[in-house]
């Protein structure tokens, strides 16, 4: 599966676990609701300093977000 995808598939999960929006992710990570949904959608490539606090965030490990590994 591609990198893209893979991450987005997780920070989907990882969002709906925490009972948030997208808005509230867009927020979070001061970007528009429409470019959050297309890094769920693995349609844009993130920063490597937006991935570092989204792992921070969900208290996973960035390999976790990127596929590399199934441990969080």
């Amino acid at each position: 599966m591609e990198l893209l995808k893979i991450m987005g598939e997780r920070l989907k999960a990882l969002r709906e676990n925490h009972h948030l929006t997208q808005k509230n992710m867009a927020e979070l990570l001061d970007c528009t609701p429409s470019h959050y949904q297309k890094i769920e959608y693995g349609k844009v490539n993130i920063s490597v300093s937006m991935l570092n606090f989204l792992a921070d965030h969900f208290d996973v490990s960035a390999d976790y977000l990127l596929g590399r590994t199934d441990k969080r």
